[in-house]
């Protein structure tokens, strides 16, 4: 007999970042780690800056999150997206969302 193994669902989400008060890349790196940390910390999942490694007032972030529900990984990619959003430190841009079903 065969064990059940559900489907994996990755929830995918790349996101920009605006920092209208940076003013150098020193700076602009200290804002995203710390909002990464804090992502990582609250929600255990994977985050990066992954877009506009050099620009000093935009950050392109993308984290991934994994659950057998695709209506929990909304929920979390949602939750995560409006964590980031009510940083003080940053202004939320424009964000894409994907589903990805690897298995």
């Amino acid at each position: 007999m065969e064990a059940y193994n559900p489907p994996v669902i990755v929830g995918v989400c790349r996101l920009q970042l605006i920092l209208p008060e940076n003013h150098s890349l020193k700076g602009k790196r200290s804002v995203v780690r710390s909002i990464c940390a804090q992502v990582r910390r609250t929600y255990n999942v994977t985050i990066a800056e992954v877009d506009d490694l050099d620009a000093w007032q935009v950050a392109g972030l993308g984290f991934a999150v994994i659950s057998t529900d695709g209506r929990h990984v909304d929920r979390m990619v949602a939750e995560i997206v409006d964590f980031i959003e009510r940083r003080a430190e940053a202004q939320l841009g424009s964000y894409q969302v994907e589903q990805v079903h690897p298995f």
